[in-house]
C-alpha cells in the first residue's frame, strides 16, 4: 500500500508521523524499548501535544530479533495469532549516551540516539539492514484508520525472495504485494498462499508476525526499500539471520515449525479421478490395471469431489450409486498395493446432513445477528466449518475418522482461501485475521487426525491454502494451472517461491488442472513432476492416463517414475533433511549456490537435494538453456560431463532433460524401480562423480522409517579415494561414474559396469582404498 506521492510528498488524505527524536532507551530484563517523538524536542513545552512512538527489542531465539513498533498500546487485542516458539535466549545489551545494542548470536541491532531515527541490524559485524530517517512511520488515513508501516533498506544487488507460493517474476524487487490468500488460479498476481516471510539473497529475512493482509512495497513506492503496512496501532516483525540462506530458513522455520516428514509412500506416483469426469470404481479399475499392465508403477490412488454425492460437498459420505461398497473397494485397491487419499474441504452444502448437525450445534460460523453464513458460490448454501470451536474441531475429525476406518489413507484439503471476513467467530477471533489463519486451522485438524489414528510421519495431505506455519502440514500443491508451458514454468516459480518461504514439500498438477495438454505438453511436464518432490497426474475435465495422449506418453511416465523409485535412497535423505531443516527438496538455485550472483535470478532450473539439477523443457522441440556452476557436472541420464561456470543449449527428446550432477557428489541409487516403499539400503548402488583433489563426498541412507542404514564418505589424495562406511552390514556397491578402470583396490573387488567401474566391498569392511 502506498502512501506517499513520489519521494518528497505524502498522498492526500494520508498524515505521517514518523519517529524521529529519541528521548530515552529503557532496557527491562532482555529487551529495550525505545521511546521517540515524531518531531525534535527543543523545549519542555514541545513535548506537549504531541505523539510517542515506541520501538521494543527482543530476541525469542538465537539470530532472530523482534521488533515491536507502537503507537497506542489499550486496544483491544484479537487472534488469532501465529503459534512462535520461543527459546531460552541469552542476549547481550549495552547502553551509552550514543544509544544502545542488543545482541543475539551473531545478530544484533544497534540503535544511535545521535542521529534521530537510526536503527542498524548487523550479522557477524556486518550491517544487513536498516531504518532510518523517515522510514517507519504511523500513518492516519482519509477516513482516521490507522496503519504502521516499516521500510528497511535493500542495498545494491540485493534480491527479495519468497513471501509464499507467489507466480509473479521469481524475484519480487519491484513488486506490490498483498499476503492475502485469494482462489486465483496461477496466472496472477493472486496467491494460495501467502506467507509474510522473504529472504534476502544478502543473508538475512524478515518475518512480518501478522496474519491479517500485511502489504509489501518492494523496490516499488521507494525503489531503495522494502516497505511493509499493516493497519492498526502496532507492527511486529522478526529481523532473522544466518551464515547463508539454509541457516535463515532453518531459523525461521525454528521460529515457526518445521515441516513435518512425509511417509516414503507418498513420493510415488498418484493417480487421480479428475475433477468434473464421471467416474465409479469400474472406471477406477480400468485406470489401475491399465497402468499396471503398461508396467506403470503407481503408489496412490486419488478420489476426486465427486466421490460424494452432487451438492452435498461435504458429507464425508460416498455416492452409493457409483460406489455401492466403498470399504470392498478400498480393500480391493490396497491389496493391489495402493494408498488411498480422499478429497475433502472445509464447506458443508446445505443439502448434507451435516449441515442440519452443525447449525444445532454451533459448529458453523456465524453473521453477526447470530445465523449461520452462507452463501451458492462453489455448492449451494454452504456453510463454513468453525474450527475456533474445540467442539466443532472434534465434530468435524469424528466424520473423517469414519473414512480412515474404511482405509482412507490421505486427504486432500483442498480450499480455505475464499473466507469472508463480515463474519463472527466461536472464540471472539477477528475476522479480517481470520481470512488467512482460517486455512491453519482446517490443514492442522486434519494432519493431527492423521497422524493420531496412523501415528507419526505417517500423516499426509495434499493441501492448496496456507498461511506462516502451514509449512508443518506436507504436502501442499500448487493450484490451478493451464495446460501450457507458460503456466508449466509458472507453477515452478510458485514452487520456488514457496520453497524459500519454509515449506519443504511442493507438487503440481502435471500437464496443467484445466483443459487438456497436447501430447508434447504432457511428456515435458511429466519429466518436472517425476522429478518434483511429489508427483500427481491430475486434471479438470478429462482424465489424465497417459494412453489416452499417446504411446510414448506412456515410455515417459514410465522412464521417470522408474527413475523416480530408483532415486528414493538419495531423495527421501534429502526430505529428511528438508524437515530438520526446513529447506526445501526443490531449492532454488541461489539457495544452494549463493555465492554465484549467475543463480540470483534463475527461476527455469533447480536442484533437487543438494546435488541434482534439473532443468525443465518448456517447449515441443527439446531446446534448453540452463545454467551450471563451476566444476564438471554429469548427465545422471546420458553420462555426458560438461564444464560449468557457464550457460549451456542442449536438445533434447522426451525421455530425456538435464539432469546434472554436481561435482563431489555421492548419489544413492536403490536396487528396486517398481514400488516406492521398499529397503533403501540392500543392495544400494552409490554413485561417486567427479570427486576432485582433498574433496570429500558423503551420502546417507534412510530407511522408510527414516532411521539411519548406511553412511558413506570418499575423500580423494592425488590418485587415491579412501571409502569409509557405517551402516547395517547390508550388501552395497561404489560407481565410479566415468571412469572406466582402477590399479588396484584394497577391501574389496572392482568390475567394469554400464557406467564406469563398479567397486563391491568385501563382506563387513569399513574401509575402502581406490587407486585410480
Amino acid at each position: 500500500m502506498k502512501f506517499t506521492d513520489g519521494f518528497w510528498m505524502t498522498r492526500e488524505g494520508y498524515h505521517i508521523q514518523n519517529p524521529t527524536d529519541i528521548r530515552d532507551i529503557v532496557q527491562k530484563d532482555n529487551s529495550l524499548t525505545v521511546h521517540a517523538a515524531t518531531k525534535y524536542i527543543r523545549t519542555k513545552g514541545d513535548t506537549l501535544n504531541g505523539t510517542l512512538l515506541k520501538a521494543t527489542y527482543s530476541s525469542p531465539m538465537p539470530n532472530v530479533i523482534r521488533v515491536t513498533l507502537n503507537h497506542h498500546k489499550g486496544r483491544v487485542k484479537k487472534g488469532p495469532e501465529f503459534e512462535l516458539l520461543n527459546q531460552d535466549t541469552n542476549v547481550e545489551i549495552s547502553k551509552n549516551e550514543q544509544g544502545a545494542v542488543l545482541k543475539s548470536g551473531n545478530l544484533e541491532v544497534q540503535i544511535d540516539k545521535t542521529n534521530g531515527w537510526d536503527i542498524s541490524f548487523l550479522y557477524g559485524g556486518k550491517r544487513i539492514t536498516g531504518s532510518g530517517h523517515r522510514q517507519a512511520g504511523y500513518i492516519t488515513g482519509p477516513n482516521k484508520e490507522a496503519y504502521f508501516r516499516e521500510q528497511l533498506d535493500l542495498g545494491v544487488g540485493e534480491y527479495i525472495y519468497g513471501l509464499g507460493e507467489r507466480f509473479t517474476p521469481f524475484v519480487k524487487n519491484g513488486q506490490i504485494v498483498e499476503t492475502w490468500n485469494e482462489d486465483g488460479g496461477t496466472s496472477s498476481e493472486q496467491s494460495y498462499k501467502n506467507i509474510p516471510f522473504y529472504l534476502s539473497n544478502k543473508g538475512y529475512g524478515v518475518f512480518v508476525n501478522h496474519p491479517e493482509r500485511v502489504s509489501y512495497e518492494i523496490a516499488s513506492e521507494n525503489v531503495s526499500k522494502v516497505q511493509f503496512s499493516v493497519e492498526g496501532e502496532t507492527l511486529e516483525y522478526f529481523i532473522i539471520g544466518g551464515d547463508n540462506p539454509k541457516d535463515v530458513l532453518d531459523n525461521y522455520t525454528k521460529l515457526t515449525g518445521k515441516p513435518a516428514l512425509p511417509p516414503a509412500w507418498t513420493f510415488g506416483l498418484w493417480l487421480t479421478t479428475s475433477f468434473t469426469t464421471d467416474y465409479d470404481e469400474g472406471t477406477v479399475n480400468h485406470f489401475v490395471d491399465g497402468m499396471a499392465e503398461r508396467d506403470l508403477p503407481l503408489s496412490v490412488f486419488h478420489f476426486d469431489c465427486f466421490w460424494m454425492k452432487e451438492y452435498q460437498w461435504s458429507d464425508f459420505v460416498w455416492d452409493e450409486e457409483m460406489f455401492p461398497d466403498p470399504e470392498g473397494m478400498i480393500k480391493r485397491l490396497k491389496d493391489k498395493g495402493l494408498k488411498i487419499c480422499a478429497w475433502i474441504n472445509p464447506y458443508i452444502a446445505e443439502k448434507s446432513y451435516l449441515f442440519d448437525e452443525g447449525m444445532e450445534n454451533g459448529y458453523l460460523v456465524k453473521t453477526a445477528d447470530g445465523s449461520v453464513w452462507q452463501w451458492d458460490m462453489w455448492q449451494a448454501g454452504m456453510a463454513l466449518v468453525d474450527f475456533t470451536n474445540p467442539d466443532a474441531v472434534k465434530w468435524y475429525k469424528s466424520k473423517l475418522e469414519v473414512l480412515l476406518d474404511q482405509g482412507v489413507d490421505s486427504f486432500k484439503t483442498d480450499f480455505g482461501e475464499r473466507i469472508p471476513t463480515d463474519v463472527v467467530y466461536f472464540d471472539g477471533s477477528d475476522p479480517v485475521k481470520m481470512h488467512n489463519y482460517y486455512t491453519q486451522l482446517y490443514n492442522k485438524a486434519v494432519f493431527e487426525l492423521l497422524e493420531e489414528k496412523l501415528g507419526k510421519n505417517e500423516a499426509a495431505l495434499f493441501a492448496r491454502s496456507a498461511t506462516a506455519g502451514g509449512q508443518q502440514f506436507p504436502v501442499h500443491w500448487g493450484g490451478d494451472c493451464s495446460s501450457t508451458y507458460e503456466s508449466m514454468a509458472e507453477s515452478l516459480r510458485g514452487g520456488l517461491s514457496l520453497g524459500l518461504s519454509g515449506f519443504g514439500f511442493w507438487s503440481h498438477d502435471i500437464s496443467g488442472f484445466e483443459n487438456t495438454a497436447t501430447p508434447d505438453v504432457y511428456k515435458r511436464w511429466v519429466q518436472f513432476g517425476l522429478l518434483s518432490s511429489h508427483s500427481r497426474l491430475h486434471g479438470s475435465t478429462s482424465y489424465r492416463v497417459p494412453w489416452l495422449f499417446d504411446e510414448e506418453s506412456v515410455d515417459v511416465v514410465r522412464d521417470f517414475t522408474k527413475l523416480k523409485i530408483s532415486l528414493m535412497p538419495y531423495l527421501y535423505n534429502s526430505a529428511q533433511e528438508s524437515s530438520a531443516r526446513g529447506i526445501p527438496m526443490m531449492r532454488a538455485m541461489m539457495l544452494e549456490f549463493p555465492e554465484d550472483p549467475t543463480t540470483y535470478s534463475l527461476d527455469t532450473q533447480y536442484m533437487f537435494g543438494d546435488s541434482v539439477l534439473v532443468a525443465p523443457i518448456f517447449n515441443k522441440e527439446g531446446d534448453v538453456t540452463y545454467y551450471l556452476p563451476e566444476g564438471t557436472w554429469t548427465n545422471f541420464l546420458t553420462g555426458e560431463k560438461i564444464q560449468g561456470g557457464r550457460f549451456v543449449r542442449e536438445n533434447h527428446s522426451f525421455r530425456t532433460l538435464p539432469m546434472m550432477i554436481k561435482p563431489n557428489s555421492l548419489i544413492a541409487v536403490g536396487a528396486v524401480n517398481d514400488v516406492i516403499e521398499y529397503d533403501y539400503a540392500e543392495n544400494v548402488s552409490l554413485h561417486l562423480f567427479e570427486l576432485g583433489e582433498g574433496n570429500k563426498a558423503e551420502a546417507n541412507v534412510v530407511s522408510t522409517r527414516s532411521e539411519q542404514e548406511l553412511n558413506v564418505k570418499a575423500v580423494r589424495s592425488g590418485d587415491r579415494i579412501e571409502v569409509t562406511t557405517e551402516g547395517t552390514g547390508k550388501a552395497w556397491t561404489l560407481v565410479l561414474r566415468g571412469i572406466q578402470e582402477v590399479s588396484a583396490v584394497q577391501g574389496g573387488s572392482a568390475a567394469n559396469g554400464e557406467h564406469g567401474v563398479v567397486v563391491t566391498p568385501d563382506a563387513f569392511t569399513g574401509k575402502l582404498t581406490i587407486t585410480l
